[in-house]
């Protein structure tokens, strides 16, 4: 097929405002929104592109996201980035395998996979997440043995540990070697990447609107949304 040389350079332009702010809608980039979404050669254009780079462009509802590939370290977070981030100075693999328990419990607490929105609950506290990750941490670590959690790829027995041994101060603390500091850096975290509003003064943790689409449109087909639910051993 061929392609208009306007069109090659529409669909390069929207792929630039992509990397920059890896969203793009019509009260942001109104006229490139309205090229993308009316017109079939520059979206193949722009999706070949992201392809080229390691990444999935999606549409949901009147947003279009970049998304990076998991194995994308250059767009996305590599292990090592990542540890760096949500974990203590000198985390240990257990370590960052916890801050990933704690991102699967918010998601699984918010998201039940039903209606027409996933979205279950409009908010949830930081006490109670806490408890949340202690239970199912404990749960999991007593309904499987440490043989069984290897085959299962899920060392329990390891993040439970992992999450006892950080020490428990009074809110506020953000020493990443307090569980409130721990959980803290994470909800940070998440925070910048537009996928939570923390409230810290309130303790209160709300998922965004961007958060709330990925889920519906991209997580929760239902193989993806049993697969967490196992996990979690819901």
């Amino acid at each position: 097929m061929s392609y208009e040389l306007e069109e090659i350079r529409t669909s390069q332009r929207i792929f630039d405002y992509l990397l920059r702010f890896r969203e793009m809608n019509e009260d942001s980039a109104g006229q490139l929104y309205r090229a993308y979404a009316e017109t079939q050669n520059i979206q193949d254009l722009v999706k070949s592109q992201g392809d080229i780079a390691g990444c999935v462009i999606e549409r949901y509802g009147d947003t279009v996201y970049l998304i990076p590939n998991e194995d994308n370290d250059f767009l996305g977070f590599s292990k090592a980035r990542l540890k760096a981030v949500l974990c203590k100075s000198g985390g240990t693999d257990r370590d960052f395998y916890l801050s990933q328990f704690v991102i699967l419990t918010i998601l699984v607490e918010f998201y039940d996979g039903q209606g027409a929105s996933s979205r279950s609950r409009e908010y949830i506290r930081t006490g109670e997440l806490q408890n949340l990750i202690a239970e199912r941490l404990k749960e999991g670590a007593s309904n499987l043995d440490e043989d069984r959690q290897a085959e299962e790829g899920i060392a329990f027995t390891d993040m439970s540990r992992a999450y006892e041994a950080l020490k428990s101060e009074e809110r506020g603390s953000r020493a990443k070697t307090t569980k409130e500091g721990f959980l803290t850096g994470i909800l940070r975290f998440l925070e910048k990447q537009g996928l939570i509003e923390y409230i810290a003064e309130d303790e209160m943790i709300r998922t965004t609107e961007k958060l709330d689409r990925f889920m519906d449109w991209n997580l929760l087909n239902q193989n993806h949304f049993d697969r967490i639910r196992e996990v979690l051993g819901n």
